[in-house]
């Protein structure tokens, strides 16, 4: 962290938040030339990866966002350069207080775990809270990008495509999905809008800083952990015609590519709306498996095993970002990592060393 730098210390003393002084120093409101760059959820995967990406343009002017309740998460921000904490119950307030002084918000912040039933967290966490941050966003005209999800699109009967015609009509798998569809839903139909937006819908993005994510972390994550403990690794086999053991598909997209594209999106500014932002190359379990093997530089030993029962019927075999609107239409130019490249930077950069970005 920046020791030149100022910072906030948001928390109203009547407020049930705290914050560890150590990781939040004395608020102040030292006034400042420069416009602050807003990343909600910075504590998080993306959110520090973008924080970081912010600080390799030379932006440091960055207010972060979260709870800042997990330790292990918090260290995400360690040796980045910001100058506020604001806790995330606390961040509307913040904004109204220094709406003049927000030159453009990331909206990273999001329940994420895709095996959580209970509706009404994600009501409060991504679908509500997201309509407050998009209402001040659009009431202080500041720009916004928000993160959406491939989980919106369910079982892809209307395919993989960001076509606003079709939000409407998708039919996310589980209560996280739904909650993202919502919000998108609802964006669309706002006549009061920021003077930009974008919402970002990741398929399988996987990288750096997510170790803090558990159950939620990448397949290779897990992969690269279970190399490690028993020099295998565990896939499920298929139980679809069609397809063979490993081979069900995915579009994983390298974290290092989605805060590229992010940033992209902020600074060029082109027709608001929906985006998909994948690969547009979809690649099987059994390609990322090998290539972590290879990464690793170990012989492969790789073991079917049967999808479980209560997730097979749900089970996706292909997901595949159409990229189209992202390369046509905002007029993205940079290459993707391929799995392999991506994979090995990964796991030879960040995984064996447990570094951060």
């Amino acid at each position: 962290m920046d020791i030149g730098s100022w910072y906030f210390w948001t928390r109203n003393p009547k407020s049930k938040h705290s914050v560890s002084p150590i990781t939040v120093p004395l608020y102040s409101e030292k006034p400042t030339t420069m416009k602050y760059t807003v990343v909600t959820g910075a504590a998080g995967f993306i959110g520090s990866c973008m924080v970081n990406k912010l600080n390799n343009k030379g932006l440091t002017n960055i207010i972060v966002v979260d709870d800042f309740s997990n330790p292990l998460k918090n260290h995400n921000l360690d040796h980045k350069s910001i100058v506020g904490h604001v806790h995330r119950d606390e961040f509307i307030n913040w904004l109204q207080r220094h709406q003049n002084e927000v030159e453009s918000v990331y909206h990273l912040g999001a329940r994420t775990d895709t095996t959580e039933f209970d509706v009404e967290i994600f009501n409060r966490l991504n679908l509500n809270y997201s309509k407050k941050v998009w209402e001040a966003c659009a009431q202080f005209g500041i720009p916004l990008i928000y993160a959406s999800s491939a989980a919106t699109y369910g079982m892809g009967e209307h395919g993989y495509v960001d076509d606003h015609t079709i939000v409407d009509s998708l039919r996310p798998l589980n209560p996280y999905g739904v909650s993202k569809n919502d919000f998108d839903s609802w964006a669309l139909k706002q006549d009061k809008t920021p003077p930009f937006w974008a919402g970002m819908k990741f398929f399988n993005v996987y990288g750096p800083n997510e170790y803090h994510t558990g159950r939620m972390a990448s397949v290779i994550l897990h992969a690269f952990r279970q190399v490690n403990e028993t020099g295998g690794v565990k896939l499920f086999r298929s139980h679809r015609s069609g397809f063979a053991d490993g081979m069900q598909l995915r579009d994983f997209v390298y974290v290092k590519d989605v805060v590229d594209v992010l940033y992209f999106m902020m600074h060029s500014k082109p027709q608001s709306g929906l985006y998909n932002l994948g690969t547009g190359k979809a690649r099987a379990f059994l390609h990322l498996a090998k290539a972590v093997f290879k990464a690793l530089e170990i012989p492969e030993k790789i073991e079917f095993v049967d999808t479980p029962l209560d997730i097979r019927e749900k089970y996706q075999y292909f997901t595949e970002a159409n990229m189209t609107k992202l390369t046509k239409v905002a007029k993205y130019p940079a290459p993707f990592y391929t799995l392999e490249e991506g994979v090995y930077e990964y796991v030879t950069e960040f995984l064996e060393d447990k570094k951060y970005f």
